[in-house]
């Protein structure tokens, strides 16, 4: 008889790649549903529960593998972006017939001169009994998918300045300028009172209307409430303008920098009114981020409430 000791096992392997640690890393937190357009073993992921690249979500693959189809239910056990580690539990599939407990443990680290990462694969199990083979070609499969991922990485590797965007809109309204700059620069706390998707803005730092105070919007974005931290950049009261800085919250996720300017124009003489512009400025943390269009349907939007206020005030 086997003691659970002698059941107990553990596999690694090393493979170096060309491609940078973060871009690898990215491809199993974010987007391992297309890891099959890669490679000819894998033939999909699905998401059964939670959201992509969160501890707790629950994915299934179908592979290939040792002559036959495949299926592995994991749950996304831990997530570590400074390693750029991740770790899988098995719960379900043709690998449970053999083991009791299965973990694929995941790290990919910068080579410490040059290009290129170290992508280290690790298998820990224990085996329902003695004469269960070890999972070698499992890291056959592991060596095999790493080295077609870091052919499909290189030729889409993204520069810097391919991250960088500007979005911009223009939306006429029947308000005064100084009185719509007014609201941002003065009174931002009171904005939730005019308009449904932002519910609070709170000072943390310096004064309302003067450059590097703090303030925290409380909003609400693509069905769901987040937050966002900023400093006040710049103000120029006689361009009607304010910049403001993201320096914490749920976009920075996403991207290095942000910065959100919003310049008020008069219109020329005769008109009444004013042109509200908003220009998003920032870099993305990766390629695969989408263009932050629905922010500017959320200015658009708060722009048409708050002239609404304006209007009838």
């Amino acid at each position: 008889m086997s003691s659970s000791s002698d059941l107990i096992g553990k596999l690694e392997t090393n493979i170096e790649i060309k491609a940078p640690a973060e871009k690898f890393h990215h491809i199993f937190k974010h987007t391992p549903h297309k890891v099959s357009n890669h490679t000819e073993n894998f033939h999909g992921c699905e998401l059964h529960e939670g959201e992509w690249g969160t501890v707790g979500s629950t994915i299934c693959w179908d592979y290939f593998h040792d002559g036959k189809r495949r299926v592995s239910k994991q749950i996304v056990e831990a997530i570590d972006d400074e390693k750029n580690s991740i770790t899988f539990k098995l719960i379900e599939g043709d690998l449970m017939e053999h083991y009791k407990k299965f973990k694929i443990i995941l790290v990919v680290t910068p080579k410490a001169e040059g290009e290129g990462s170290i992508v280290h694969w690790r298998f820990e199990y224990e085996k329902h009994h003695d004469e269960i083979i070890d999972p070698h070609t499992l890291v056959d499969l592991a060596n095999e998918m790493t080295k077609d991922l870091e052919l499909s990485i290189l030729p889409n590797m993204s520069s810097s300045s391919d991250l960088i965007g500007k979005l911009e809109t223009n939306i006429e309204i029947k308000a005064p300028a100084e009185k719509f700059h007014h609201i941002f620069k003065h009174t931002p706390h009171n904005v939730s009172n005019h308009t449904e998707n932002f519910h609070g803005c709170e000072l943390h730092e310096g004064e309302w209307g003067t450059v590097g105070s703090t303030i925290c919007w409380d909003y609400f974005h693509d069905g769901k409430r987040r937050v966002s931290k900023q400093i006040v950049e710049a103000i120029d009261d006689e361009k009607n303008s304010i910049t403001f800085k993201l320096i914490e919250g749920d976009l920075m996720e996403h991207y290095k920098s942000f910065k959100i300017i919003l310049v008020v124009t008069p219109k020329a003489e005769g008109d009444e009114g004013s042109i509200v512009h908003w220009r998003f400025e920032y870099e993305k943390h990766h390629d695969e981020i989408i263009d932050p269009h629905t922010l500017l349907d959320l200015a658009n939007e708060v722009t048409q409430d708050l002239a609404t206020h304006l209007a009838h005030a």
